[in-house]
Order: structure tokens, then sequence, then C-alpha cells
């Protein structure tokens, strides 16, 4: 049957009787119309009043329910039980009570979600690292306010931020709450709305704090010298990545990578996992963990169980005979969530309006946030001394005459005379009279008034005080910083997450007996295109292939299962097998180096070394004139990696990189003409490896050293011309006959 054509639909009947429709009339509307007056509304309700947080760190479910406990007078009474609390919470929030109790939870100190809960809790609340640990319900735990939440109400009295009406206007609540501290930053926030989501990981409070006191100071302040990574309730372990951290602290969005926390107990020949990832969950890795096992891709695990109790989380595995603990964790965390990622993405609310921002900007919006809540304190308070010292001014004025001011009292024949001739009499306004009139009888005598009115000068320099401290940036910067210094020293805590800076990422590692060995012949350009060629192929091949512009660096003769380094001049180290390389032909170009070892953008080859057995050492020539001498076993790892940061060092530029097993003689030679020769026996061995290494050449100004080539290699005919017994040496001119063109040689 042909299918009708299709018209585009721009207007739908809609009921206008409601949902049941009682008289069937419909009225036409377009789909824009509908989306604009019933869709809309709703998602901006999402975003503004439900899923994303503020600017003090909390969404409108948290605020409700911390200021309920704060006005049922939890911060300083004894607990009392939630579902008390929760019944409270809906004065101020509309929802359900288990809603409002999950919010509870996720506060709790019991729940260990946050690295500061606001709840102090009593019962069981369940674990965040637990997916099937229930927590009991409202009628059985109970709560109170925590004692860092006097950091959030302080001076909420003092009109330091906005009160609105609840949803039926029936009570005030705070719009914000007057934080102390960047909570927005110290407290772990997730959240998903229409269109968008936010998902902001916690930071140490004292960090957080030490940064923005050091960003107050100084706009240009370096944000990772004071905030190294984030800091979860959880534990486990940072995989540091400089680049990483960086782009989330400018632009709000990246992914921190976080690794269990275990040790091997030899005693039992078993592992236990204490802390993992915040991201992840005890049964999502017991599951995973199950179902590697049953697909036969672990075999080294007897038994895995879960020892969690009320000395916290403890993850056992048992391991069979042999296995190396190094080795089965490096796999796992390759293969489970017990290595993850935490994606950030820091969307805040900012007047209303969802910002996602880096955290010197988060850091920036609080403390400008910060500066006008104590702006409208210190209003509040200079009002508030105003008003006592007009009240003890006309009370001064009463001092002039106490027996006057008796009489016109006595002799005033209507109560409602009396303001009105005080007024008249010793010429106050109505509020000073009224306070005189409502004095005691046995107050008023010369040394009250006398005492309350000596309060007139101190009172003036406080307000003056208050009105300096308003009109000066920096002692309202000096208000802050101090309230920032005594929250640190009060509830700051050493870090949970470690953090590992240099960590190795782990790549899967080869079968050893699965891996075929045999002789190969490996041709790299100068461009970076690798070719290993078999033996037989070669004998079979004609002339090499390489791109157009392009020709043959280095060659090497090795084996299909021998390792190699790259070394860049983004001061890295590449790692990998030729096994992992396919068999190539002359007639092809090969393999692209630096798209396959996952070169940075801008990123260039400097050298491949390969590394043998690891016995011998590398040199690394720069070209300052220095040169260092690092054991090649400071590159040797457990874990195949994919890449190593800072590699050698970063102070001056890398010229050559070299391999070799025994002590030679080299030539190195400067750029202004001239060359020495030395023996790398002059050089001691080291081994770390960003070591600036030790001067061999002494160079002019403008001079740098451009090349190191072997002595045997170099086509020197006199050699005791250029030979120094020590280091550094200027060298000599290099002569015509020393300085000829020489056959290109490769050193492996």
């Amino acid at each position: 049957m042909a299918r009708k054509k299709q018209e585009p639909e721009k207007k739908r009947k809609i009921n206008t009787d409601g949902i049941m429709g009682l008289h069937g009339s419909t009225t036409e509307q377009a789909i824009s119309e509908t989306l604009e007056i019933n869709y809309m509304p709703y998602a901006m309700s999402v975003i503004v009043s439900r899923a994303i947080p503020e600017i003090d760190g909390f969404k409108p479910s948290h605020r409700k329910l911390l200021y309920t406990m704060y006005k049922m007078g939890l911060l300083t009474g004894s607990r009392t039980k939630s579902a008390n609390i929760v019944g409270q919470t809906m004065r101020l929030n509309p929802h359900g009570d288990a809603a409002i109790y999950e919010t509870m939870v996720r506060l709790a100190k019991g729940n260990e979600t946050l690295l500061h809960p606001f709840v102090d809790s009593k019962g069981n609340f369940g674990k965040v690292y637990s997916r099937d640990m229930a927590y009991a319900a409202a009628r059985y735990t109970e709560a109170k306010l925590d004692s860092i939440c006097t950091e959030l109400f302080k001076d909420i009295d003092s009109d330091t931020v906005d009160m609105v009406d609840n949803y039926d206007a029936t009570m005030k609540e705070p719009a914000l709450l007057p934080t102390t501290f960047p909570n927005v930053l110290v407290s772990a926030n997730q959240g998903i709305a229409v269109g968008m989501a936010s998902n902001i990981c916690s930071f140490n409070l004292k960090e957080i704090c030490d940064t923005t006191i050091a960003l107050m100071k100084n706009p240009e302040h370096d944000i990772l010298e004071t905030l190294p990574g984030p800091d979860f309730s959880t534990g486990a372990q940072l995989l540091f990545d400089e680049a990483a951290t960086r782009d989330i602290y400018n632009t709000g969005r990246g992914s921190f990578k976080l690794r269990a926390k275990w040790h091997y107990v030899k005693e039992g020949n078993l592992i236990e996992i204490t802390e993992i990832p915040y991201s992840t969950a005890t049964e999502v890795i017991m599951d995973k963990v199950a179902e590697l096992i049953k697909a036969g891709k672990i075999k080294e695990i007897a038994d895995m169980r879960d020892e969690t109790d009320l000395g916290g989380l403890k993850l056992t595995i048992d391991l069979k005979r042999g296995v190396d603990p190094e080795k089965l964790m490096q796999k796992l965390f390759r293969l489970t969530p017990l290595q993850d990622s935490f994606p950030c993405n820091f969307n805040i609310l900012i007047a209303g309006m969802p910002r996602v921002m880096g955290v010197g900007e988060i850091l920036t919006e609080w403390t400008a946030w910060r500066t006008d809540c104590v702006k409208r304190r210190l209003f509040f308070q200079i009002g508030k001394k105003e008003d006592r010292l007009h009240l003890l001014k006309g009370l001064e004025r009463i001092l002039l005459d106490i027996d006057k001011a008796i009489r016109v009292i006595r002799e005033t024949e209507q109560e409602a005379e009396v303001v009105p001739n005080l007024m008249i009499e010793f010429g106050i306004d109505e509020i000073q009279a009224n306070y005189v009139a409502e004095i005691k009888l046995r107050n008023i005598n010369k040394e009250y008034i006398l005492k309350q009115t000596r309060a007139i000068s101190q009172l003036e320099q406080e307000i003056e005080d208050l009105r300096a401290t308003l009109n000066s940036s920096r002692k309202l910067k000096n208000v802050i910083i101090k309230e920032l210094e005594e929250v640190s020293k009060k509830f700051g805590m050493p870090r949970k997450t470690e953090i590992l800076y240099s960590a190795e990422e782990a790549e899967p590692e080869e079968e050893e007996d699965t891996v075929p060995d045999y002789p190969v012949t490996v041709f790299l350009s100068k461009e970076g295109y690798l070719k290993k060629i078999t033996a037989q192929s070669l004998r079979m091949s004609g002339e090499q292939k390489f791109k157009e512009g392009d020709s043959l660096a280095q060659t090497c003769e090795t084996t299909n299962k021998a390792e190699f380094l790259v070394f860049t001049d983004k001061f890295q180290c590449y790692k990998s097998r030729l096994s992992d390389f396919d068999d190539s032909k002359a007639s092809l170009l090969g393999d692209y180096l630096p798209q396959r070892l996952g070169f940075e953008q801008g990123e260039n080859m400097v050298a491949l070394l390969f590394c043998g057995d690891y016995k011998g050492f590398v040199l690394f020539f720069f070209e300052n004139g220095k040169a260092a001498k690092v054991s090649l076993s400071a590159y040797e790892t457990k874990t195949n990696r994919k890449k190593l940061t800072g590699a050698y060092s970063d102070k001056s530029p890398l010229v050559k990189a070299m391999a070799l097993d025994t002590d030679e003689q080299l030539a190195v030679y400067s750029s202004d003409g001239r060359a020495a020769i030395f023996s790398t026996a002059q050089l001691n061995p080291k081994t770390t490896r960003n070591t600036q290494g030790v001067a061999v050449l002494t160079l002019k100004k403008k001079a740098v050293l451009r090349d190191v080539q072997l002595v045997k290699d170099s086509g020197i005919v006199n050699e005791s011309r250029y030979r120094s017994k020590t280091i550094p040496s200027a060298g000599s001119l290099l002569k015509e006959e020393d300085s000829a063109e020489k056959q290109q040689s490769f050193d492996v």
C-alpha cells in the first residue's frame, strides 16, 4: 500500500479542559509555542532551582535542609530523629520525605560522600563506596549539624544574604548561605539538568583556602603550586598529569585518573585493597573481576571477597601460587574500575545563569560574592550602632537636667502627651523620646545615665572604623583573608587522596610465549617513518622508498622482540616493542612513529635508541655544552608503559642522545667550528633521569654544541690535537683535513 505524503505538522490539537477532557473541546497550538510555554519553564526550573549548584556550593535542596536544621537549633543542640528533620524541611521543600532524606544521607558523616560532612549523623547512613548497602529509614537514625556549619551560617542574621519567601510565602529562607570559605570547590557536587549537567570534584579545604588567599594577593598566582589536585573522601591515589590538571583548572572540563590503594600481605599470599576511586563502588569492582575470571582473562586469582566492616573498606584477593602481585594489580588497573576516571564539568549558577568555569574563575567569583556579603554585614553593623548612638545622644541631652525630665513626665496629665512634651522640652526626636520614656524609674539617676553616655565616644570610633573598612578594598580583602585563615586552621585536614607524580600509564602486555622472535633490520627516516624488514625480505628488496623530501636517518640490525626508546623535544620518552609493528617492505613508507606512539601536538622526535638488556647507559648532549650519563636501567620498568614525562633535563635543548654498552671516545663539535675529544669514562653515571649533567665543552658567546660522533666514525685524522684529559674543554679549531664531509653514521 502506497504511503500517503505527510505534510509538515505545524500545529497540534490540545485539550483545553484538562486531562479528562469532559467536554471534548480542543484548540490548535503551534509546537514551538507548546515548547515555549510548557517545556521551557520546566527546563529552566530544573536548571535554576534543582540540579545546578550556586556559588555557595549548594543546590536548593541542600540549602533548605541545612537552614531548617539551623532554625531547629541543631547547630548547638543535641541530635534529633531524622524523621523530625525531614518533616520540618517540608515547610521549605515541597517534596516527598524520601527525596529530602536522600539529600540528608548524602550530607551525613556516616555516608562519607563529603570531605567535610555538614550533618553529624548517628545510625546507618549507607556508604558512598557501596552500591547495595542501604541506609536505615529516617525513624531509626538521628542527626544534628556538624561544627563546620558555623561557617555556613555565620552572620546570616546580619543581612549578609537575601531572604526570600518559601513556596507558599508563609516564611522566609536564605537565597544563598554566607559561607566563609569556597565550599563550592570543597564539597563534591553532581547534578543533571535539562540539556546540561554539573560534576564538581572536591578539593582539600586547607589547599583551597591557601589558593584563594594567594589569588587575592596575586591574581597571577600559579594555582598548581598551592592546589596540586582534587582530594576525595574515599582517598585512593591520583595519577598526576600536569597538562590535564592545568587544562581542567583553566577550562573547568576534563578528567582526573584515580587508582585504588592496595598492599600485599605475604603471610597469606593475598592483596588487600583499602581505598577505591570515588567514581566507582565495591560491588561494581567485584562484578567486573568475576566477569573476567569467568571469561578466562584473569587466571591468577583464587578468590576475591568483600571484607568491609566497621573498620572501613577492604577487598581481599587470594592469589594463586607464584603470582606476581605487582603484575596482577597492573592488569586489574587496566581491566577493572580499580583504576577509573572522574569527569569534571564545573558548571555553576552565577546570578541565575549557568556558567562553566575554571578553578581560578570560580575563586574570583566567590571572592567577589563574599566581598559583597562582608559589605552587607558592615552596613548592618553600622546601622545597628548608629541606631544605638542615636538613642544615647538623646539620653545625653537628658543628662543636662534630669529633674526637668522627671518634672515634665510628672506634670503631663495624659500618657500620650509624655513623648511629645519630652521632644519639645529637650529638642529630641520621637525615637529618642520613646527611649527616655521607657527607662525604669530606678535608672533615672545620674550614675546610670553617665555610664550609658560614656559609650558614645566608643560607638563613634567603632562606626568610624567600620566605615573605613567598608570604603577600603584592601581592608575588605584582609577581612576575608583572616576568615579564610581561621577556617583553614580550625577545620583543615591532611589530604586523603595520595598524589602519584611519577605513576606509569600501563598498557596491555603481550604474552612472551606468543611473540615470535627472529632477526630484523630497522630503518628510520628523518621524518619519523619506521620500517621493520625481515632478513629474507631484505635480500629480495631493492632500494628503500621514502616520502618526497625524506631520507634515511638510522638503521640497525636487531630482533623482533627488541624494545626501543624514543626521546622527544618535549622532554618525554616513549617506549615500545618492534613486535608491536608489522613486518614491512623496502617499497613501503613504514609506520609513522609520532602517530603510532601518540605524540602530542608540536612534539618532535630527537632520538631512537634500542634498549638491549638495559645494562649500558644513555648519553644526552645539550646545546649549552653539557652532557648527562644516565644508566639505561633508569628507563626499565615492570610494566610496559606508554610514555614517561621528565625523561631528561629540560634546562637546555637536546642535541643528541646515544646508547652505549661500554665507554667510548667521542668527538663533540661546536657551532663556531671547534671540536674536542674526550672519553665517556670521564662522566659519572647518574640514576636520576632529569640530571643536568656536566659541561664537556666550553662555549664562546652565542656558540652552541651542534653534534657528537664516535671518534672512530668522525674521520678526524689528528686526534691528539683535539683530545683533552679534563672536561670541560674549549676544543680546537677544526682543520680542513679533519672536517671533510663524512658518510652518515648511525648510533644505536
